[in-house]
């Protein structure tokens, strides 16, 4: 076993290590900033999926922040005593902020975080790829830490990143208007880009963006779930399963329900290995809107891990839904899918906020029309279109990667 003085000294490494890594990424995206102007003592936090650039943001943070020390918690045994660690590295060698990266590979983070909160007088940022141990943590320390969701590039991101064309956000109401500009338009012709992968930022400089895509997935399942949740080993192949039936299949009917009786699971397991999953970062669940339906969720994925188990032309369909549902959970936007009583075609989503009112979504391709919201009443319906088609009711689907995260204005 490691010594505590040979442990330090490696850590003291690592972080010379961070501070020049540092160096090679020098832009910043749009959550850098907000992290560094949050003041006070509360504990900040950065949930996010593998590969999405919270390790680049946590050493960017530590290479602007004075008598600060990064550790990365896959690297220290499990069973450390970090309270102790970060004692010692407080009183002996006066560090004062600490970023903790990947904390869910500590035992007992909750009890340790508290701990180090209660009785030490430092700042400190932590970051996780399963964002289980984000809530439990933030719950733990009685609302004393604030969690932020970073997520992979909105296509506006993407645009500044990859191109370098900088654009101007967009409020959910000015694209509702057509109140955008004739560069946002332009700008459009690399959406299929970004959804086949660009959106996470290691497709900046890596060509092979699924090949990277499928080893990430492989971690969740094979790591980063186990260490969250006690699984018996026979469940991550049921797991994996799970996921490979969603991806392979329509959009439309996943559910815990269709998952239990595909994958030969009760349907309190499929609800348990969705949960995880969309703690992973790996899917999301809508919720459906309305009486007399079952309230399970619809089961969509991650953008872009569809494409691990279709070609694009074949699932498109799902990435579009894929797409739409991250954009509004990025700006906090609640929406919900819709269901009729009779199982009669409705249009895919509503979104119910008292800032924008009642919409009702249509997402598709270019031939998708009126007939879609045939008997509804609502204050605004809007299509969502693959394609640059715009009209009454019609409007891009890549104009939602242009929203704002900030809270949406009337």
């Amino acid at each position: 076993m490691v010594n505590q003085m040979t442990l330090i000294k490696q850590i003291l490494e690592l972080n010379e290590l961070a501070l020049k890594d540092a160096v090679r990424y020098p832009r910043r995206r749009d959550l850098f900033g907000v992290l560094q102007r949050e003041k006070g003592r509360h504990f900040m936090g950065i949930s996010g999926p593998r590969g999405v650039g919270k390790t680049v943001m946590m050493k960017q943070l530590l290479m602007t922040t004075k008598n600060a020390l990064y550790l990365s918690l896959d690297t220290l045994p499990q069973d450390i005593d970090l309270f102790e660690l970060i004692k010692e590295l407080h009183q002996a060698y006066q560090y004062s902020v600490f970023f903790l990266d990947e904390v869910h590979f500590h035992r007992s983070i909750h009890v340790e975080l508290k701990k180090i909160y209660d009785f030490l007088n430092i700042r400190l940022f932590f970051s996780s790829s399963m964002a289980l141990a984000m809530a439990h943590s933030a719950y733990d320390l009685s609302r004393r830490a604030l969690v932020y969701h970073l997520f992979p590039f909105s296509l506006r991101e993407y645009l500044s990143f990859k191109h370098g064309v900088e654009l101007d956000p967009l409020t959910f109401r000015q694209v509702e208007q057509k109140a955008w500009s004739s560069a946002h338009m332009r700008a459009g012709i690399h959406f299929e880009a970004f959804i086949r992968g660009g959106l996470m930022p290691f497709a900046l400089c890596e060509p092979d963006v699924l090949s990277i895509q499928r080893n990430i997935l492989e971690t969740v399942i094979m790591k980063d779930i186990p260490t969250a949740c006690r699984l018996h080993i026979d469940e991550l192949d049921k797991i994996r399963k799970l996921i490979a039936f969603i991806g392979r299949s329509g959009i439309d009917g996943i559910n815990y329900t269709t998952l239990s009786k595909n994958i030969g699971i009760t349907k309190y397991k499929a609800e348990q290995y969705v949960s995880l999953l969309e703690k992973a970062f790996v899917l999301q669940q809508v919720f459906p809107k309305g009486t007399n339906v079952l309230k399970e969720p619809k089961v969509l994925m991650a953008v872009p891990y569809r494409l691990l188990y279709h070609d694009y032309d074949a699932c498109v369909g799902g990435l579009r839904e894929d797409f739409f549902a991250e954009s509004m959970r990025r700006c906090h936007i609640p929406f919900f899918y819709l269901k009729s009583i009779r199982g009669s075609k409705t249009p895919d989503y509503l979104l119910d906020d008292g800032g924008l009112g009642n919409t009702v979504i249509e997402i598709g391709g270019k031939g998708k029309g009126r007939e879609q919201f045939k008997g509804l009443t609502v204050e605004s319906k809007l299509i969502f279109t693959h394609s640059d088609l715009c009209d009454d009711i019609r409007r891009p689907l890549f104009m939602l990667g242009y929203l704002s995260a900030k809270k949406q204005e009337n």
